[in-house]
């Protein structure tokens, strides 16, 4: 490639407090783990990351406290080679904080403490939008509002994005009657916006056309272990989940999100590009943690067996 795809986030900065345990709590259950993991996270830090790592030239903007958090989350992005720039610490507000409990299975259990991700405002608006880039990223554990500025902002500078309308906030689809390029949500959040059940492959597929009828010019709709779904201009397509041995799902969306925004920042086609966002989210999940597993190329090809189409740098 002549010069990285560059990438902008605007998105949440955490730190995660993870709980490796047998299995998940029910309602009112204490279970116990044997230890607990402090590690920097947020859904717009982990897709920051995960894009440095794949290749792209990566902008973060956003909101921390200021507080011993709030470094720990620079540092593990400087480290990844992130311009920090756009990163505001607020005073008066802690760093957002995510409590994770993930059972043998991989499969896990996230509760948000929102923090400093709640004052993302004009002034995060206006630093996502300056500086160019070839895509802007942004993702749901920020204001609703923010997010709606920064998408029209977007449109009236004919600027591409891609929306990881996680988690979704009250009154979804509102945020796609303007139009936008890229929707990616999983069953869920597909569930929450159409006002319906989406589980398995097929619902997926049918949600992903109809969400581009909310305004998406493109949708996927990721179904974890079993794959995600496409729609588009083109049609639609199905892309069925690789085999690995999975033990935590906990960033594997976050690395879907990324490795999908780096291959289309790089001109991959719509079907090609979700194909290998698909290895990526996959290979995240074989290995424990956030950050600490999003995948680089080499790792994708060693779990799954698929070369990652951009040149990592």
């Amino acid at each position: 490639m002549p010069s990285r795809p560059r990438i902008t986030v605007l998105g949440s900065l955490n730190m995660d407090i993870s709980v490796a345990v047998r299995r998940l709590p029910a309602p009112g259950e204490t279970v116990l783990g044997p230890g607990a993991v402090i590690a920097p996270g947020g859904k717009g830090a982990n897709q920051a990351v995960a894009a440095a790592r794949l290749g792209g030239a990566v902008r973060m903007t956003g909101c921390t406290g200021d507080d011993d958090f709030a470094r720990m989350a620079r540092t593990a992005l400087e480290a990844a080679g992130v311009d920090v720039s756009g990163v505001r610490a607020v005073g008066g507000f802690a760093t957002g904080l995510a409590l994770i409990t993930v059972d043998a299975a991989g499969e896990n259990m996230i509760t948000v403490a929102q923090g400093a991700n709640g004052q993302a405002g004009d002034a995060e608006v206006a630093a996502a939008l300056a500086g160019g880039c070839d895509l802007l990223v942004l993702s749901a554990e920020i204001p609703a509002g923010t997010l709606a500025s920064v998408l029209a902002g977007a449109r009236a500078a004919g600027l591409r994005c891609l929306l990881n309308l996680a988690p979704a906030p009250a009154e979804p689809a509102a945020l796609l009657a303007g139009g936008l390029d890229w929707l990616v949500v999983n069953e869920s959040e597909a569930g929450a916006i159409l006002g319906r059940t989406v589980a398995g492959l097929a619902e997926a597929a049918a949600a992903a056309r109809d969400l581009c009828g909310l305004g998406a010019r493109h949708a996927v709709v990721t179904a974890g272990s079993r794959g995600a779904a496409l729609a588009g201009p083109a049609g639609g397509e199905v892309v069925p989940a690789l085999s690995v041995r999975s033990v935590d799902s906990v960033g594997a969306g976050d690395a879907f999100v990324a490795a999908l925004a780096v291959a289309l920042a790089a001109g991959l086609p719509p079907a090609d590009a979700v194909r290998a966002a698909a290895a990526a989210g996959a290979t995240a999940t074989t290995r424990r943690g956030t950050q600490d597993a999003l995948p680089r190329a080499a790792d994708i090809l060693a779990a799954t067996g698929v070369t990652w189409p951009v040149d990592p740098g």
